[in-house]
């Protein structure tokens, strides 16, 4: 796009009051009074071969690729000239609302230099789209610009708050329980043999080794090692309820963070963790990985999973969940859900999911709902959210129940406890080898 300067704008509109008072004194000399404004096109239609060609002007954005929500990141602009022709070039970068400028998304970049650092706050977690950019740069004279427009395709990852996740699940692992937990081999139905031990009246003769209690004269039984490879699966609904603000937070967020803090344990206790979401169909589905380096993909995944405005459904997204899965699992859900309609598909597909898996529903209280129900009423329109608030919750602890009479295991918790929570159950689970 070439189009004119303001110097040329400015200088085209000082000559109309020439031109007029010519016209006006020496009417047979009008045409002297053009002589200014065709001049300054003429010298406009000069700056423009002058100025260097949009072929001639390349750029490209780089950064660290990441940044945890509420954390800046800087976005780096390097102008690459075929010759060094243009000396002032003004950018602006294309963006969208994951990340905002602290200070401005335009910048001039002036030779010698060749680049220019962009501080951006992060605002969503997602993929920030870093799309396109902008450049412009006038002639010899200042009285044309050349505009181009670069497609970059440049992506962000805006993730939960890792460094926090990190120090909480450090604490937790540095604590003895935890620690003994995850290090100590624990004896029990698994597959992978330990050692023989006297048989025991009680034990099951399907565990006797018959071959060498004939050797050794007495009945011995194999001992088995409880299992550490678990498959962990973090099922999260990105639907219209879990997008809505929770204490100024939407919970999808604050389900990504207790997520990601579940993952670091468990592959820090060697599972095997798979990441998957969905709304009205599943969206982000990994395979399951193992090992405390697997950490940081995981992190990526999670960031692209994206706010949504659609309805959650339960019945594609978990069917296809069990569909995937070839070996009993640890399923964790975080969801929510307001009434028992409807909850009622999500009802029918646990109690298909609790027959061969272990499902563990994470739930965040609503303390909002909880004081509306708890307020000591002043007006009728009180009283009206108040009942209306407290059928909300009994409705919600119905579904509560009939998870939980399906076999499913439940924890609502405060959304500022949620991880500790999870992780205590998971550890639960584990010791009772329900896995």
């Amino acid at each position: 796009m070439i189009y004119p300067s303001g110097r040329a704008v400015w200088l085209a509109v000082a000559g109309i009051l020439p031109a007029f008072v010519i016209a006006l004194m020496l009417p047979a000399l009008w045409y002297l009074g053009l002589a200014w404004t065709c001049a300054v096109l003429g010298f406009t239609l000069i700056d423009v071969v002058a100025a260097p060609a949009r072929s001639t002007i390349t750029a490209e954005i780089s950064s660290t690729g990441r940044v945890a929500i509420g954390n800046v990141i800087d976005l780096r602009v390097t102008i690459h000239q075929q010759r060094a022709a243009a000396r002032r070039v003004e950018l602006r970068i294309g963006h969208d609302n994951r990340i905002i400028p602290l200070t401005a998304d335009t910048a001039t970049i002036s030779l010698p230099d060749t680049s220019v650092t962009l501080p951006f706050r992060a605002e969503r977690r997602g993929i920030a789209a870093v799309d396109r950019l902008w450049l412009r740069w006038r002639g010899p004279f200042g009285l044309a610009w050349q505009q181009t427009t670069l497609p970059v395709g440049h992506g962000i990852a805006v993730m939960p708050d890792v460094e926090r996740v990190r120090e909480q699940a450090i604490a937790l692992l540095q604590s003895d329980a935890l620690t003994g937990d995850l290090a100590r081999k624990r004896g029990g139905r698994g597959r992978e043999f330990d050692s023989l031990k006297d048989y025991q009246p009680g034990m099951e003769r399907r565990f006797i080794d018959w071959k060498r209690s004939a050797r050794h004269g007495q009945l011995l039984a194999k001992d088995f090692e409880v299992e550490q490879n678990n498959n962990i699966v973090l099922a999260i609904d990105s639907g219209r309820l879990m997008c809505e603000p929770l204490d100024g937070m939407p919970r999808i967020d604050r389900a990504v963070t207790a997520a990601m803090l579940m993952a670091f344990v468990a592959l820090r206790g060697g599972d095997l963790v798979s990441l998957f979401s969905f709304d009205s169909r599943p969206r982000v589905s990994t395979g399951a990985s193992r090992g405390a380096d697997r950490f940081q993909m995981l992190q990526r995944l999670a960031a692209e999973i994206d706010y949504s405005t659609e309805e959650t459904n339960f019945t594609l997204a978990l069917t296809t969940l069990a569909g995937k899965l070839t070996r009993r699992s640890l399923i964790v859900v975080f969801t929510d859900f307001v009434d028992p309609v409807s909850a009622e598909l999500m009802l029918r597909v646990t109690g298909r999911l609790t027959e061969r898996h272990v499902v563990l529903f994470m739930l965040m209280r609503d303390e909002e709902l909880e004081g509306l129900a708890d307020a000591v009423p002043e007006t009728l329109d009180h009283v009206a959210r108040a009942v209306t608030a407290g059928a909300m919750l009994r409705d919600r602890d119905l579904v509560i129940g009939r998870l939980k009479l399906l076999g499913a295991d439940v924890i609502e918790a405060d959304h500022k406890t949620i991880g500790a929570s999870l992780i205590a159950r998971y550890l639960a689970i584990k010791r009772m080898d329900r896995l």
